[in-house]
């Protein structure tokens, strides 16, 4: 028997569409939920070992709220056989990139010099704003390479705009929204990290546990 074509067979035949859609859209995060996860954590611990200098162990991370910003950045401190602080880890971003939200990784010293950075997100354009990961690190090119200074004597800006770093050719605003990221890490770490810390402060102190490694 034929199905007749009505109004009420149309929203019904659109329901069940929708209903099944969802159901497997459901299914299939359910499916890749842990992957990614783990995909996202082991790029963060990737990213956290190749910026810092050698370290013997992670101690617990932590969090804290920046003042020019509403979301948390985390901290991941690292010390030596004599548990005495290497270097933190600062997990920061911001959304003023040319396409939005930049997130990177970048270490700090105790006393602040910055020891290198990871891009760990960005949707910048491919060429052009994609070259953040590379730009600030060129040793060759003492304006724009980061490495080794410190925010608190550097002016981490353009130099278009007055500071002490050159853009990345062609993504003044890419470049911008990067060292914004890199000036609200460092002005957190220095207001809010105790740089002399015992894993045990910083344990007292934690939001977020992580064990050796800084998994999560």
């Amino acid at each position: 028997m034929a199905i007749q074509s009505s109004f009420k067979n149309m929203v019904l035949t659109l329901l069940t569409v929708s209903l099944i859609s969802a159901t497997v859209l459901g299914f299939v995060h359910s499916l890749t939920k842990d992957a990614i996860e783990a995909s996202k954590l082991k790029a963060q611990n990737d990213a956290i070992k190749a910026i810092l200098p050698e370290f013997d162990h992670l101690g617990a991370s932590w969090k804290a709220l920046p003042a020019d910003a509403s979301d948390s950045l985390t901290f991941f401190p690292a010390y030596d056989g004599s548990n005495q602080l290497v270097a933190v880890a600062v997990k920061s971003y911001t959304n003023n990139g040319f396409s939005g939200l930049i997130e990177i990784m970048v270490g700090f010293k105790p006393e602040g010099d910055i020891t290198g950075y990871q891009v760990l997100e960005t949707k910048e354009t491919p060429g052009l704003g994609s070259k953040a990961q590379d730009w600030f690190s060129n040793e060759a090119k003492p304006k724009q390479n980061i490495i080794g200074k410190n925010p608190g004597t550097t002016d981490m800006h353009v130099s278009k705009d007055g500071g002490d770093v050159d853009a990345i050719t062609a993504s003044t605003i890419t470049s911008r929204a990067f060292l914004e990221a890199v000036r609200r890490a460092y002005d957190t770490f220095k207001s809010a990290a105790p740089a002399s810390a015992t894993p045990e402060q910083t344990a007292a102190a934690t939001a977020e546990p992580v064990t050796e490694g800084g998994e999560s």
